[in-house]
């Protein structure tokens, strides 16, 4: 089950590696405050990097969906971190769509492609955080390590708790110490196994690089 077509959409475009999203609104885009408000400013252009304008959004819903502004953004984002153009614009202007795909300077929020294609598996990974089966909390030390530069996997000895009921091959999420997401993966041995081994040296990760997808909060929302 999706939040609403927003969520459908990005998880289709990236599946289906397209160039670019356009999501409709009844607004111009993403503001930073109120869009009603004389002082509220769109905001144009949302990089990788940018800073998360969460806080700017209004948790309200459409009359139409089951989502709103919020889940047009966070779908944004991380379609774009795929490495695919995202436009939220206003569906009740005049040839919006066509003025986007031509590149006319139209007020709509731009989120820029990540750098780099993502793997058709990472993408499904993505997307996947609604089917997760369980929640593996894991130390400092092993969250530097994923979060830092170079890729790696999630080993054992990293882990302090795992809870959940899931096999080799199900989803599992990967939490901190404090309960902050830090990413989702593919579970290579089931629950019993993992907690026989928590803390422990010398086993094959309980999640490989290439079935990993981290949450690098303001960085990115993606790791290749």
């Amino acid at each position: 089950m999706f939040t609403d077509n927003d969520e459908l959409s990005g998880m289709i475009a990236t599946m289906a590696d397209c160039e670019s999203l356009i999501i409709l609104s009844n607004v111009d885009g993403v503001f930073n405050g109120d869009p009603d408000d004389e002082d509220t400013v769109l905001i144009r252009e949302v990089k990788e990097d940018s800073e998360h304008h969460d806080r700017y959004i209004s948790t309200s819903k459409s009359m139409s969906g089951r989502g709103g502004m919020m889940t047009k953004y966070r779908t944004a984002r991380k379609t774009a971190s795929a490495g695919i153009d995202v436009f939220i614009a206003n569906g009740t202007r005049d040839s919006i769509i066509l003025d986007i795909l031509r590149r006319k300077d139209v007020p709509s929020t731009h989120f820029v492609p990540g750098k780099g294609k993502k793997s058709g598996i990472k993408k499904w990974l993505a997307y996947s955080d609604a089917f997760a089966k369980g929640t593996v909390t894991i130390n400092n030390g092993a969250k530097d390590v994923l979060l830092g530069e170079r890729a790696s996997s999630l080993l054992m000895i990293g882990v302090t708790s795992v809870e959940g009921h899931f096999k080799k091959g199900d989803i599992i999420r990967i939490v901190d110490e404090k309960g902050k997401a830090i990413g989702i993966g593919k579970a290579e041995y089931d629950a019993e196994k993992a907690k026989s081994r928590i803390g422990v040296k010398n086993y094959k990760p309980l999640i490989r690089y290439h079935f990993l997808v981290l949450n690098r909060s303001s960085k990115t929302l993606l790791q290749e």
